[in-house]
């Protein structure tokens, strides 16, 4: 039986590969997934099994359900919070 205690550290043993957070970094900003390969130079094939891992590692099944959980969990600076597409 898990203990409270033992379900938190299995949270935070949640790891992201520098790939996955630069892709939902990217995502998190509003951008598609062809915007997100042709920032990074690989096909939108790739970014969607990175996205695939991603929801996978997180136990998510969407973007916004992703970019909350890596939030909560501390994967990604709550900086990148802004809104997309913002203008200067």
């Amino acid at each position: 039986m898990a203990t409270p205690k033992q379900k938190g550290s299995d949270e935070r043993a949640v790891k992201l590969t520098k790939r996955e957070i630069e892709v939902l970094s990217l995502i998190i900003e509003g951008r598609s997934s062809k915007e997100v390969a042709d920032l990074l130079f690989v096909s939108k094939r790739t970014v969607d099994f990175h996205l695939a891992n991603i929801y996978d590692k997180l136990q998510v099944s969407n973007r916004v359900q992703a970019f909350r959980r890596a939030a909560s969990l501390g994967l990604i600076p709550f900086d990148m919070q802004k809104p997309p597409y913002t203008e200067s």
